[in-house]
């Protein structure tokens, strides 16, 4: 029964492993690209991102993965462990950058610790 549970998994951390890579890929070509063309396109700011993340796990693999994708940074957890607070710096909208955050990282890292 419990490694069945496991295997079952097996597809969904593909996932998320498929997915980080693509958006380290991503990342860095946005960030090369700015580093290499004269105009500067960087649009910093900072979000709060609601998190349903709840386990100490989740929301550290969470802060992990953004971290260590060029152009954000997770700054801090609000005391309640409901906000995690993000800069990014190539942000379009606040609603954009955040729901790249909850339906990108957090929903597939929900799917591998949920």
């Amino acid at each position: 029964m419990r490694l069945a549970k496991y295997i079952g998994r097996i597809p969904r951390v593909l996932g998320l492993g498929t997915y980080f890579v693509w958006e380290l890929v991503l990342a860095n070509l946005r960030l090369a690209l700015d580093v290499a063309t004269p105009n500067f396109h960087m649009k910093p700011g900072i979000i709060a991102v609601p998190l349903d993340a709840t386990t100490d796990g989740q929301i550290l693999l969470l802060s992990m993965l953004i971290n260590t994708t060029p152009g954000s940074v997770a700054l801090d957890v609000s005391p309640d462990r409901k906000t995690l607070y993000v800069h990014v710096m190539y942000m379009t909208t606040p609603d954009a950058a955040r729901d790249n955050i909850k339906k990108g990282f957090e929903r597939r890292v929900l799917g591998v610790l949920g």
